[in-house]
């Protein structure tokens, strides 16, 4: 079969024509440009009214140059790090599942790497005296290891374990991915709680961070690690692109392309695993992110995986960059979580597709 089909919304084939590195390369470029504009306006932002030139030039002891280089750059960032790898995951998964109400939050995948995350985080502090502690080698710089590493596991245990549920009774439906994907979410924060009580005041702080959603500036290692996941998943998904557009066709379908299911599933869902374990640890459970990027970015390159992948983790680092310069301005002084404007403009966003996808089924019942 050719490469010269049209493309088709997610859900149905898209076989698209010939994307060429130049093609790729105008996106990543023109994407990158619009970023950098975003990242700039950004800098400006805040309860102080700083200049960046002006701190550019200042000493480094100035006010100015540490505000803008030391707390709000490394902050935005942070950000645009974590936007990418959840605009990646979300488009992965639209696209693996065919199912536009798909991303790490809903599906609880974001769930179950904050648990063991969290679980692995209160190992990391123990104090080094406790021989435990010490043997295993979770005190310190370890943690920068042993956090994502647990992130990791728990984000792929559950993104199998809600595939695997869902599809108990057969082929798995959006709708059925969706409630189990609410009960895996539940659950994880029942567990997060529960520690949550056992914890002493400082940790209990850290852990509500976790679970509302904050971009956590932690050191310039703790950000390398987001960006090397980042740029890790986002290698195994562009090598999975082409499969995720023929999964379009169905798993039958693709399986006549030449397309092994199997395979293209399990390195999608460690692509995602990935690319969460990265965000997690320095941003909690930030949601919608995966959900509403993807479906703006479809709206503008189309449906070839190969231009929505990088699409949306541009988008998606463009648009955490904004919701965080507005979580932290818009109450003045007082900070709001990142995690609460996401969830604003995309639990309205959610209804809407869910409201639109019932429609659809009842149109196509009629």
């Amino acid at each position: 079969m050719t490469d010269e089909r049209p493309a088709r919304p997610p859900g149905g084939a898209v076989l698209a024509p010939r994307v060429t590195p130049a093609r790729l390369g105008v996106l990543h470029l023109g994407c990158a440009a619009v970023l950098l504009v975003v990242v700039l306006a950004a800098l400006l932002v805040g309860p102080v009214a700083v200049d960046p030139i002006a701190a550019w030039r200042a000493p480094a002891e100035d006010p100015a140059h540490v505000i803008v280089f030391e707390a709000r750059l490394p902050r935005i960032l942070l950000a645009a790090t974590v936007g990418g790898a959840l605009g990646l995951a979300g488009a992965a998964l639209q696209a693996l599942l065919s199912n536009p109400l798909a991303c790490p939050h809903v599906l609880g995948i974001s769930g179950g790497a904050a648990l063991l995350g969290i679980v692995a985080m209160i190992a990391a502090t123990i104090p080094a005296t406790i021989p435990a502690a010490a043997a295993l080698g979770l005190d310190g710089a370890a943690g920068l290891v042993v956090v994502p590493a647990a992130a990791f596991a728990g984000a792929l245990v559950t993104a199998i374990l809600v595939q695997g549920v869902a599809r108990a009774g057969g082929r798995a439906t959006p709708h059925t991915l969706l409630l189990t994907g609410v009960v895996f979410n539940a659950f994880a924060a029942a567990l997060i709680t529960f520690l949550n009580t056992l914890a002493d005041f400082y940790r209990a702080q850290g852990i509500l961070a976790w679970v509302v959603g904050t971009i956590t500036v932690r050191g310039a290692a703790w950000t390398a690690v987001s960006g090397v996941t980042l740029v890790a998943g986002l290698a195994l998904l562009a090598a999975s692109a082409r499969d995720l557009n023929a999964l379009g066709l169905g798993d039958e379908g693709a399986a006549s392309l030449g397309v092994d299911v199997g395979r293209a599933r399990r390195a999608v869902y460690v692509a995602v695993a990935l690319l969460v374990a990265g965000a997690v640890p320095v941003s909690g459970m930030i949601g919608f992110v995966g959900l509403i990027v993807p479906h703006v970015v479809r709206l503008i390159v189309g449906s070839d995986q190969r231009l929505v992948l990088p699409a949306s983790m541009w988008a998606g680092a463009a648009f955490l960059v904004v919701a965080d310069s507005v979580a932290r301005t818009v109450l003045g002084t007082t900070e709001l979580p990142v995690g609460v404007v996401t969830a604003l403009c995309g639990g309205p966003f959610f209804l809407f597709l869910l409201r639109r996808q019932a429609a659809q089924s009842l149109g196509a019942a009629a």
